[in-house]
């Protein structure tokens, strides 16, 4: 069976090919820098330091990135101590936005959405967008997205209007495994790196838990299947790796989020066709790389 082929990089060759997309959509505009919402995370964290690296250069004198950290009483006060050191650490001004009674505001019009979780923090992150955007626009600056290849355009794992809802979306190319790569080239703390990922949008989530597997194996179905490798549910670079996530995820959880292999990858393709719908709707530009396979 043909193995599947996985992207390497050149992190200094990327890292200015990001540069260059970021600082040509400002300048095009007309801008005077970037808005950012920081998580803490690896994504938000490597996304806000390729784009200070860039405004560091002669050709970007004079533009600014703000990072704006919006937590809610689902997020844990590390994210937010996380999410400022980060803005510390490459000498961002930020400021910490609390949108609790924001989002209470939505009780009297959309009552629904409190009564189900997923609703609930569907709009948390509507509420996000919304505060960014206003943001970016009595700045003038552009949203930054904070998304990477995997999950924006792996498996769709955003939501339409809310954390999808950018003006560009600088990591947009890269897998989370090199997104982890680009943060390690970047400086960043290796807990940052590491962080699990977390939309932080209802109690006690994690995206292993929403999903049932991690990036490193959607990135492998999903080059899998652009390769035209048939049967992925049998590969042999797939097949253990699922099978250690779906005990993994029995051991953690005390439950089965897939029985076996064979469902496990249909739901990452499902996930990806619906991926495509969902960037007909939007689909904020991403930056050209050089990858090697």
């Amino acid at each position: 069976m043909e193995p599947i082929r996985l992207p390497r990089m050149d992190c200094a060759r990327v890292c200015r090919e990001i540069g260059d997309f970021v600082l040509e959509r400002v300048r095009r505009t007309k801008s005077s820098g970037c808005v950012i919402g920081l998580s803490g995370g690896v994504d938000s964290s490597t996304t806000a330091a390729l784009i200070r690296r860039a405004f560091e250069r002669p050709e970007g004198r004079g533009l600014e990135l703000v990072g704006y950290v919006l937590p809610t009483r689902l997020n844990r006060e590390e994210d937010a101590r996380d999410a400022v050191e980060v803005a510390e650490l490459l000498g961002l001004r930020h400021e910490i936005v609390p949108l609790e009674m924001a989002v209470e505001g939505f009780r009297s019009t959309n009552p629904e959405a409190f009564a189900v979780p997923f609703h609930l923090g569907n709009l948390i992150s509507r509420v996000r967008a919304n505060v960014l955007s206003t943001k970016a626009a009595t700045e003038n600056k552009l949203v930054a997205g904070t998304g990477n290849r995997d999950e924006d355009f792996g498996i769709g794992y955003y939501t339409l209007f809310g954390d999808g809802a950018v003006h560009m979306s600088p990591i947009g190319g890269l897998s989370k495994r090199l997104v982890r790569e680009m943060g390690r080239f970047l400086g960043l703390p290796e807990r940052i790196v590491q962080r699990v990922p977390t939309a932080g949008l209802e109690p006690e989530q994690t995206d292993f838990k929403d999903l049932g597997y991690d990036y490193d194996l959607v990135e492998l179905v999903v080059e899998g299947f652009r390769q035209g490798i048939q049967k992925l549910s049998e590969h042999p670079q797939v097949r253990p790796l699922a099978e250690e996530q779906i005990a993994s995820y029995r051991e953690r959880f005390g439950t089965e989020k897939f029985t076996n292999v064979a469902a496990l990858v249909e739901d990452i393709l499902r996930r990806h066709e619906a991926a495509r719908g969902k960037l007909e709707i939007l689909h904020p530009p991403a930056p050209e790389i050089t990858l090697a396979y």
